[in-house]
């Protein structure tokens, strides 16, 4: 065809077309595979839906996004212009002038090479493409892209033909608008926003030329100039930037002459305020399903996926509203009993010295300010007690008040924190899940990452060793005091004496059952020794404990360092006939396309005996049932309609640094854990500390509100009968009250005692406190 041109200039340019015509064409249709992806007209129109992630509760609510890099974007008209005269000054002279390509300045640029410089021919159009879409990215590649040379240019032939679609789809206002929302600033800074509040502490609006320049000056190599790390090279940039704006006309010389000579004016005092996207839920899934995306090689941050967890939307509000009423209330309780004084304790009761000083040499800024006054400490911690005007979190909303880093640091550790966890034990399905009291200040999960020692919640454990050696839930153990002699982990011999919580022993014979539901000490060392420490810690990790546990005399008195999550999945065995349940927090996953690729099941297995699991669940409804029981509280709450069962078991670590609450249903089982995250400061009685004030009551509460909704599928009932012969004897003679809703009924034990009407029935001998 070529050769009926005769005129040979002109047959060299339509093969010249042609050849572009062909090579673009094949480059598109990513032909034989040799070219890789390029975007489509779809990606042009809808540039970001194709990077994020959505995640949803079961019932379908929108509660979080997964992205690459989270940002805040702003709107072009909330930006300075210093910043886009900044901009353009610097990385695209012609940006008004071109339509995506400039390839005036690409000659220039080529032209700068060859003389050693490097200056680059990128457009902003160019490089928003390159943002967007990640044409230098290895999945971007085809099999020509691995070859040197050629896939360099490839790469930057794709980021010609994505800059003309984009600037054949948006306006240079959207074009400019979208790059500056998407480039990195370093310091987990994303977009113009998150970088201008996170240097100078300023909306994006509200920065002036210098600060403009030193912004823009980052985009060249964000870690080299860098005002943090490299401040020097950031000045020198920075002052680069405006010598190109005073060359295009957007500074004048006396201008320029005034701002070369200011500093770079950091304003590193701004404190991150994480976005509604961020959530103890929403850190959990993502960790929960890091290793499904790298078993199925899916990046859940750029692959558009619907994410569907257990939660029920309409479950997590009321309990989070319940904690939120309840939180409330036991930090003015908490306050009260510290008002005036320093709550940091040693476990003498002495004041920890230089406990603040301490947390705050953990803080960026004590770091930065370090840098800043040449390590003079004396100097950094003037002005960490420097009182001004902010934005503290209390229960009663966000507050201004004057106060310093150091009165701030002081507010926040003094803070009671909490993580609760439910679900429901048959299919593990996760329907609650509360990591703290407010994600924005405290991200520290205390569902899943926080591990405290769990006093008497671990009791059961213990109890279910006896059951599974062959004990039976009314076989006896003497209340009174034990003393055992063993050899510690330094090879030295020691001797362990435990005492009750009310330190008093009664030298009565009782039931398993009973002394599990007065959370006896005593009773439950016994029997820890007769089992085995070895044995006990053997059944808490088959039952779903999976944190080191120390096999000590004291193990099954919760001794061990455990969490929330944890003790949830233990306590479902008990329910779910020996089976543990390992606990699942996303049912499904859907693509992009609306095709589900990824269903999850829990896993379960048989640990203990059915007719054990079933004997358990009765023991645990004996801390209500039983006299002196410690779950008695729940009397308070409306809960028990309908012949309604509970069980469940409450505890409290030394010094009532840790208050639990275990609660099982024949729905649902929950977990409940109290304290402050520095271990140091706590309640000082069991008149204010104990589980049974501290996270009972948040327990109670959330089932009382639950009651009221049968839709969500929790309701009144008796727990499930055994699904095998209970062959053990647990009808124990105790002194066990049965408190019905219209009427009491009691049952004689073999004590001869003649049982008086219910209003006079006390236990002073045997109600105490318990840990």
């Amino acid at each position: 065809m070529f050769k009926r041109v005769k005129n040979q200039v002109l047959r060299w340019i339509l093969i010249l077309v042609y050849t572009v015509i062909l090579v673009t064409c094949a480059i598109q249709l990513n032909f034989l595979g040799l070219f890789g992806y390029s975007p489509t007209k779809t990606d042009i129109v809808l540039p970001t839906l194709n990077v994020s992630s959505e995640l949803y509760t079961a019932d379908s609510v929108l509660i979080g996004r997964y992205f690459q890099e989270d940002r805040d974007p702003v709107a072009f008209d909330s930006i300075s212009p210093a910043i886009l005269d900044a901009l353009i000054a610097t990385e695209d002279v012609r940006f008004y002038q071109h339509s995506g390509v400039d390839f005036r300045g690409l000659l220039g640029s080529i032209v700068s090479t060859l003389r050693g410089s490097d200056r680059g021919g990128s457009t902003i159009t160019q490089q928003l493409s390159k943002n967007l879409y990640k044409t230098r990215y290895q999945e971007s590649q085809g099999l020509l892209g691995r070859i040197p040379g050629i896939g360099i240019l490839i790469t930057k032939y794709k980021e010609w033909m994505t800059a003309f679609k984009l600037e054949s789809r948006y306006s240079k206002q959207e074009i400019i608008t979208m790059y500056l929302n998407t480039v990195s600033f370093s310091n987990n800074a994303y977009g113009i926003k998150s970088a201008s509040l996170r240097y100078f502490n300023k909306l994006p609006s509200q920065i002036v030329e210098k600060e403009a320049a030193v912004l823009v000056g980052m985009l060249k190599a964000t870690t080299l100039y860098n005002p943090i790390r490299n401040p020097k090279n950031a000045f020198n940039r920075r002052n680069v930037v405006l010598g190109q704006m005073l060359k295009e006309g957007y500074l004048s010389e006396a201008e320029h002459q005034q701002l070369v000579q200011d500093s770079l004016g950091l304003n590193l005092n701004y404190s991150e305020v994480s976005s509604s996207n961020d959530s103890y839920l929403r850190s959990a899934v993502e960790k929960w399903l890091d290793k499904w995306s790298k078993e199925n090689n899916i990046d859940i941050y750029t692959s558009g996926l619907k994410i569907y967890t257990t939660i029920d939307s309409r479950m997590q509000r009321i309990a989070e509203e319940n904690m939120a009423e309840k939180m409330g209330e036991l930090q003015n309780r908490f306050d009260n009993v510290w008002r005036g004084k320093m709550p940091w304790r040693d476990k003498s009761g002495e004041v920890v010295p230089n406990f603040l000083e301490d947390q705050a040499r953990n803080l960026p800024i004590y770091k930065t300010l370090m840098a800043q006054h040449g390590n003079n400490e004396e100097q950094v911690f003037d002005i960490l007690r420097q009182t001004k005007e902010m934005n503290v979190f209390t229960w009663n909303g966000m507050e201004k008040r004057e106060l310093s880093t150091m009165d701030s640091l002081q507010h926040y550790l003094t803070m009671l924190n909490m993580g609760m966890m439910a679900m429901d034990p048959y299919s593990g399905e996760v329907k609650v899940w509360i990591g703290g009291i407010n994600h924005r200040f405290y991200q520290f999960d205390h569902v899943n990452q926080a591990k405290r020692q769990a006093g008497s919640t671990f009791k059961p454990f213990a109890y279910m060793t006896a059951l599974e050696s062959g004990m039976a839930p009314c076989d006896k153990y003497e209340d009174k005091p034990v003393r055992i002699e063993f050899v510690n982990d330094k090879n030295e011999n020691e001797v362990w004496e435990p005492k009750n919580a009310d330190w008093n022993f009664s030298h009565q014979q009782m039931s398993l059952r009973w002394a599990m539901a007065r959370s006896l000490n005593s009773v439950t060392a016994q029997i820890t020794n007769d089992v085995g420490w070895d044995n006990v810690v053997k059944m808490a990790h088959k039952l779903g404990i999976t944190s080191p546990l120390a096999s000590v005399p004291s193990v099954g008195l919760g001794s061990n360092d455990v969490s929330v999550f944890e003790m949830v999945r233990a306590y479902a065995s008990f329910m779910n006939k020996g089976k543990r349940t390992e606990p699942i927090l996303v049912s499904k996953i859907v693509d992009s396309n609306g095709r589900t690729i990824a269903e999850f099941e829990s896993e379960q297995k048989q640990v203990i005996s059915p007719e054990n699991a079933w004997l358990m669940s009765y023991m645990l409804r004996g801390t209500i049932e039983e006299p002196g029981g410690t779950s008695q509280a729940l009397w308070e709450w409306d809960l028990f309609q309908n012949d309604n069962e509970i069980g469940g078991k409450t505890g409290t670590s030394s010094d009532y640094v840790d208050g639990w609450y275990m609660g099982v249903t024949k729905d649902l089982v929950a977990g409940v854990w109290v304290g402050c995250d520095e271990q140091s400061i706590h309640f000082t009685s069991s008149a204010n500390g104990e589980g049974s004030k501290t996270a009972l009551p948040i327990y109670a509460s959330f089932m009382e509100q639950l009651y009221k909704h049968p839709e969500l599928g929790v309701t009144f009932g008796k727990f499930p009968e055994a699904s095998v012969d209970i062959k053990k004897s647990y009808l124990c003679p105790s002194p066990r009250i049965r408190v019905q809703t219209d009427s009491v009924s009691t049952e004689l034990d073999e004590f001869d005692m003649e049982m008086p009407d219910f209003e006079e029935i006390t236990f002073p001998d045997i109600i105490g406190p318990e840990l």
